[in-house]
């Protein structure tokens, strides 16, 4: 209650709008974690079944990808003429916390609504120095075996490419690089080795572990959201009594 003749304190506007504001973004924060979990569980799924999953001809695989369908997570086989040898560009990536390059070539491909697709060989270490030879002439068949996975956008914060050093999966401007004539719109993850007998070139087609907290993380945005409400409300109830 105020003292007798003391105006009443005015509603915090101001204060009300801030408060929406907060919550309204914690709400979206919270829900975007929900769908991250979505998304995450299925990716999951998907790992699981790749685990016991043959690998399928490349042609009837680019052949379906041609015609709309989702093959992303598809295990594929192909022969590679001279992959071992050919001339690859270098995509930043980490492994197990240590920094290095992934080195990507271009594989010719017969048979296929496309001519070529991009191969991401395995990677390197930075405290590395040395590379695979580089021969165009050498067309020696490599026999491969790996995981078509689809391109992520590069986000505001992933650095623009390079001749020298890539940041982000741009198939057609890497295609451009190689010299591949018409590329598949999806990479392909080496998960046998293009060069056996250069043991610091790691395939890894899908991380070895891969985290799933997004219920965590949504819970924790709605608790938030909820504590704030819980303080505005404590607020009012207080203004209410003035």
């Amino acid at each position: 209650m105020t003292e007798l003749g003391a105006p009443r304190p005015r509603f915090p506007i101001g204060l009300t709008i801030a408060t929406m504001i907060a919550f309204a973004i914690l709400i979206w924060l919270g829900t975007w974690q929900l769908q991250r979990l979505a998304w995450k569980q299925d990716l999951l799924a998907r790992l699981a079944a790749l685990e016991a999953a043959p690998a399928r001809p490349v042609a009837g695989v680019l052949a379906a990808l041609a015609r709309g369908d989702d093959v992303g997570f598809t295990r594929v086989k192909l022969v590679c003429p001279g992959l071992g040898a050919a001339p690859f560009l270098e995509l930043y990536g980490l492994r197990q916390g240590q920094a290095g390059a992934r080195l990507v070539s271009a594989c010719a491909v017969e048979g296929a609504p496309y001519r070529s697709i991009l191969v991401d060989r395995g990677f390197v270490g930075d405290t590395i120095s040395a590379r695979p030879p580089v021969d165009a002439a050498d067309r020696t068949p490599v026999a491969l075996v790996g995981v078509l996975r689809e391109v992520d956008a590069p986000s505001m914060v992933t650095p623009a490419n390079t001749p020298k050093r890539w940041f982000s999966r741009d198939i057609a401007a890497m295609a451009r690089a190689l010299g591949a004539a018409d590329p598949a719109p999806i990479f392909l993850m080496a998960e046998t080795s293009a060069n056996p007998g250069w043991q610091a070139l790691v395939p890894e087609p899908v991380p070895a572990e891969i985290s799933n907290r997004h219920l965590e993380y949504a819970l924790t945005w709605y608790g938030l959201a909820g504590a704030l409400l819980a303080v505005y409300a404590a607020m009012l109830f207080k203004w209410r009594k003035s």
